[in-house]
């Protein structure tokens, strides 16, 4: 994979701004984390050289001086919201997160519970965490927020809410997803911090958009494609340009809510320390690009891969067409079509002259490799086991699973199991080319192939099970699929 983006530079200089931010507000900073910390694939994706953890390793630099708190919204866990690239609910997150950054060597102080209003299920989440441990806070339902600047600069708005105890100089605020209240909770502590005499600092902490690329970059419209179903649109901060004649990008839920910050801050203060939204930034990623057409040119895929997501989320009838047809004018924006994924069109052309089901996998050389379905192995498993062939050497021609062998697996699952579809999925080939590369060398050359795939891109002309989309997920690969779903035959296996 071509790297496009100067990773160790990134954990240097980021680190090193964030110490000024903490220094310039009195050695106490409420630092609002926006994204992923330490699995953000978008950004591995759209910024190769980026590493999914690299917010988490550049805050390590700063874990003597840090401690986290976790942000909940009690309308999430009534709802039972989901994680959809993890399959898990948000209260499950809450604990997934506090173990993997205890694990980690980090201080993780507390879990806020926002948008309080006495629910039961709330009530019961605070008993759970208490039981394990865990502190917990409530913080209440401010009616009018966050326009009602009067009543939330009270002692019945902040000050209604419970004070987070903290002792480190960076605290570090984040939660399992978009609309959890992590900004309420850092200005709630601001004001019950100025309450006990003590002048805390509060500074964002979002990787895009990036403030100091143009506005119609490709890393940034991917940015509007990833967020498509939250309606964030990226905009020129108005305020940044009236303060300092300086163009600096930054996306309309901030623009709209600083004024409101900005009384806010006066409330607590008396005066702003910030002239625009993206003051109240510290990201650095935008000076640590280090070839802007390798990060273009993987935005652009980013933009159709989360086109395709978005169709197939629709075949399922989890969204609507907007979030469609917001990506389609995307592409406008970017100039790009769903024809320069080459993995898409190499597929559509094996379904073409084969007449069945068919996926296709670009390389890092260029070299796509196809695969068509068969009755005994599905698309993407074939796709996997021809790849891994290509890199290892070994004749296309060579069956590297015998047929004795895939035939008792499909007996197992249809008689013993079950199952209707006996075509082996790709963790199944994987397990059989594992088992056989004892004994085999090609099986074992093959095998050892798999991490080359890390980076790679598929496409496959039918919806792909869960199975086969975390596979590809777990090796590293970028899939995307045509929205046609599996005959019911399909489905149910």
């Amino acid at each position: 994979m071509k790297i496009g983006f100067d990773n160790e530079k990134y954990l240097t200089i980021q680190s090193g701004h964030i110490k000024e931010r903490i220094e310039k507000f009195g050695n106490k900073l409420y630092l609002e984390l926006g994204g992923k910390l330490f699995d953000d694939h978008h950004a591995s994706r759209v910024l190769p050289g980026f590493q999914p953890d690299s917010k988490l390793r550049m805050l390590k630099q700063l874990s003597d001086t840090a401690e986290i708190v976790i942000v909940i919204s009690a309308v999430d866990i009534e709802k039972n919201k989901m994680r959809g690239d993890l399959g898990i609910t948000y209260d499950e997150d809450v604990l997934r997160l506090y173990s993997e950054f205890q694990q980690r060597g980090f201080l993780v102080s507390s879990v806020v519970i926002t948008h309080y209003n006495g629910q039961n299920s709330a009530d019961l989440y605070r008993q759970k965490l208490e039981r394990l441990g865990i502190k917990a806070y409530y913080h209440y339902t401010i009616e009018g927020y966050p326009n009602n600047v009067a009543l939330i600069d009270s002692e019945d708005g902040f000050g209604k809410n419970d004070y987070v105890e903290t002792t480190r100089p960076l605290v570090i605020v984040t939660a399992p997803g978009p609309g959890s209240g992590k900004m309420a909770v850092c200005l709630s502590q601001l004001y019950n911090e100025h309450k006990r005499g003590i002048e805390a600092g509060y500074a964002k902490f979002e990787t895009f958009p990036v403030w100091n690329l143009p506005l119609k970059h490709p890393v940034n419209i991917a940015y509007e494609a990833a967020t498509a179903d939250l309606d964030d649109v990226n905009m020129i901060d108005p305020f940044h340009l009236e303060a300092y004649n300086t163009i600096a990008i930054n996306y309309n839920r901030d623009i709209e809510i600083f004024p409101v910050l900005n009384a806010l801050f006066e409330g607590i203060y008396g005066e702003n320390p910030y002239k625009s939204p993206t003051d109240m930034g510290v990201n650095m990623v935008g000076f640590c690009i280090c070839d802007d057409d390798v990060c273009s040119q993987a935005s652009k895929d980013e933009i159709i891969r989360r086109y395709y997501t978005a169709l197939n989320r629709m075949a399922m009838a989890d969204t609507t067409d907007a979030e469609v047809n917001k990506i389609a004018l995307l592409f406008k924006q970017a100039k790009i079509t769903t024809d320069d994924r080459a993995c898409t069109v190499a597929a559509r052309e094996r379904k073409e002259q084969s007449g069945v089901h068919a996926a296709a996998m670009e390389l890092a050389d260029g070299t796509l490799i196809t695969a068509g379905e068969s009755p005994l192995l599905g698309p993407s498993a074939a796709l996997i086991l021809n790849a891994v062939k290509y890199l290892a050497g070994i004749d296309h021609k060579v069956k590297l699973l015998p047929q004795a062998m895939i035939e008792p697996i499909q007996k197992t699952k249809v008689e013993y199991l079950g199952g209707r579809n006996p075509r082996l999925h790709t963790d199944e080939v994987l397990i059989a080319l594992s088992v056989l590369s004892q004994h085999d060398d090609k099986c074992r050359r093959a095998l050892t192939q798999l991490p080359e795939l890390r980076g790679c891109q598929v496409h496959s002309t039918v919806m792909l099970s869960e199975v086969d989309r975390k596979i590809f997920n777990k090796l590293g690969v970028g899939l995307t699929c045509d929205p046609v779903r599996k005959k019911r035959f399909d489905v149910l296996n």
